[in-house]
Order: C-alpha cells, then structure tokens, then sequence
C-alpha cells in the first residue's frame, strides 16, 4: 500500500471536489500540486454523478449545503477514499461511522469562521435588544416609530445575562466578545474548560439564568433537539435565542412555539432545521425573529481562511505529511489505496 509520497511514476491523487465551492477556485488552490494532483468534479450535480465519481476518488472535498450527502452507499461506493475534507466546521453531512469503518480520515475546518460568527452572534444581540430591524422596516415603510421603538422594551446588551451552549472555537469567542462589553457570561459544554473567561453552569441552570442564551455546538445525535419545549420553558421571562449553531438543536417547532407564547421575547436564526426555511414558514412572518439565511460565517476574512485550511490539509495528504482537525479518531496520516 503505497503512502503520501509522490516520487516516481505514481499516477496523480485523485480530488474530487463536491459542490457549491467553484471550480475555478479549487482548480486555483491545487494548481502549485502540479502534475501530483489532479482535480475532478461530478458529472452531473445530482446523486447518480456523485455515485459515479466516487469510485476514481482518493481524497474527496465535502460539500457543506446538503446537496450530495456521503452517507453509507456512497462511503462503500468510494473504494479508492483515503481522506475527506470538510470544507466547513460541521461535519453532519457525513455519515461518520461509515467513514471511520473504513478507516478513511475525516477532517474539518476548525475555527475557520470562529470570529465571523461570533461577531454575528453579538451583532444579532444588539438588533434584538434595540429592535433594529424593526425599526428599520417601519421607517422604510413611511412611518416614524419613534415613541413606539421605546414601548418595545429596548435594552442596553451589557446588561444582559448571556449563556452560551457549547464553548468550542466559536463559543469561546463570543464569549470573549459579550464580557468585553460588559456582560455577565456563562457557559455549558461537555467538557468543563478551566481557563474559560466565564462561568460554568450546568445546562438547565444556563438556560434559566440567561437573558441571552446563545447556542454554538455541534449537531449530533446527543445534541439534536437539546433546546426544545422543556429547556425553551425554563428561560427567564423576556429572553431572547441566537442560534449559530444548527436547526436541529433548537427545533423550528419548538422556537416558534415559545416565541407565540411569549417566553422568547425574540431570536436571531441563522440556521433551520430545513434550508431553504420553507417559504410559508411561519417564521417568517414574526416581527421579533432576525433571520438570516445560515451566512453568520461568510464574512470575506472567514472564506479566506477556509480556502486556506482546505488548501493546506489536502496539499499535506498528497505530500504525505499528516492532516489536522481530525474528527472521526483515524490516524492523521493519509495512506493511498
């Protein structure tokens, strides 16, 4: 079994690269691989050119918008696969159990977009208390709200309790930023972090001593419909939600339900349990929810960032060197099949 090396006569790694990332753009970061590598695409954006083009694969880059999920056929359809590349930090698309089976590596792109969400999860704080969006909806639409956006319980962010459900990069971040601002910020995770710039509580006590209660954990199976009705009744009275993390830890059902009886004050969503969020989607409608169509970490610093990260993990596989952000528990070494 030969390893990363590309002395010799050794035909060029296969990278098959999955939608939406363009094709100029991943042609441009492997171009210095040379005659190493060679870059290919499905022939077709659908389920049958994914399953065609993944037997020739050896390193596959992911695609992080739901189009064309690497589930178990498509892992076993993947003879050849030595490495995935997610180019994203959740990894929900991949059915990982399959990937670490066959010992394939899996890798993400941690912290890529770290302070782009964090930065949108404080700016998203800042439309709620002041009712920012709102009021600009209303002054767009000819009126003059003035004495009305001070009856909308406009508060100052500093004085808001914040919590923040899940403290990897972007959790750790965002607290960052609340404290600067003054805030008194509290964590939960798995994971108890001694050096975390904030104060552990358990789940239940977080979420009922939260003004602001922000989620930033993975979607996992332990994870997925973590804050629903039971947790969301427990919220202090008035509070608002800011979910960066995924639809399915706050379910849409759920949020909506507390928004219409009004334990949620209000919610900044960034992700849906179902992307596109339907267009009837009752959501939608609500005056008190910013949505925001899951772009919290598009910022122009966090693509670069990532086109780096990917560019850099695929290039060390290919040059046999060992890949980072391992998520699945396989060696960080690429062996070629």
């Amino acid at each position: 079994m030969a390893n990363g090396s590309t002395a010799g006569t050794a035909a060029p790694w296969r990278i098959l690269s999955l939608p939406p990332v363009g094709k100029e753009v991943v042609r441009g970061l492997f171009a210095p691989l040379g005659d190493a590598a060679e870059v290919v695409f499905p022939a077709t954006r659908d389920r049958a050119g994914l399953l065609a083009a993944l037997p020739s694969a050896d390193i596959v880059i992911a695609d992080f918008s739901r189009g064309f999920v690497l589930d178990a056929e498509a892992v076993a359809a993947a003879r050849r696969l030595a490495f995935v590349q997610m180019p994203a930090v959740g990894v929900d698309r991949l059915d990982l159990a399959a990937l670490t089976a066959a010992d394939v590596p899996v890798a993400n792109a941690a912290g890529f977009n770290a302070r782009g969400v964090a930065e949108w999860a404080v700016g998203a704080a800042f439309a709620l208390c002041r009712n920012l969006a709102w009021g600009d909806r209303a002054v767009r639409a000819g009126g003059w709200p003035q004495a009305e956006m001070a009856e909308r319980n406009p508060r100052e962010v500093h004085a808001q309790r914040v919590g923040i459900a899940g403290f990897g990069a972007i959790g750790a971040e965002a607290a960052r930023l609340f404290a600067a601002l003054g805030c008194a910020v509290s964590y939960w995770t798995r994971r108890r972090r001694p050096e975390a710039a904030a104060t552990y509580r358990e789940l239940d006590d977080l979420v009922a001593t939260s003004d602001i209660l922000v989620l930033a954990l993975p979607l996992t199976d332990e994870t997925r419909g973590l804050i629903g009705p039971e947790r969301l009744a427990l919220l202090p009275a008035d509070a608002l939600l800011i979910n960066v993390a995924r639809g399915g830890i706050a379910p849409d059902g759920a949020v909506l339900a507390a928004l219409e009886s009004g334990r949620l004050a209000g919610a900044a969503l960034d992700v849906f349990e179902h992307e596109p969020l339907p267009p009837e989607h009752p959501l939608r409608s609500r005056e008190d929810v910013l949505l925001s169509p899951h772009a919290a970490g598009s910022s122009v610093q966090s693509q670069r960032n990532l086109l780096a990260a990917v560019r850099e993990n695929v290039t060390a596989a290919v040059q046999g060197r060992d890949v980072r952000n391992i998520v699945n528990g396989v060696k960080p070494q690429v062996i070629r099949r």
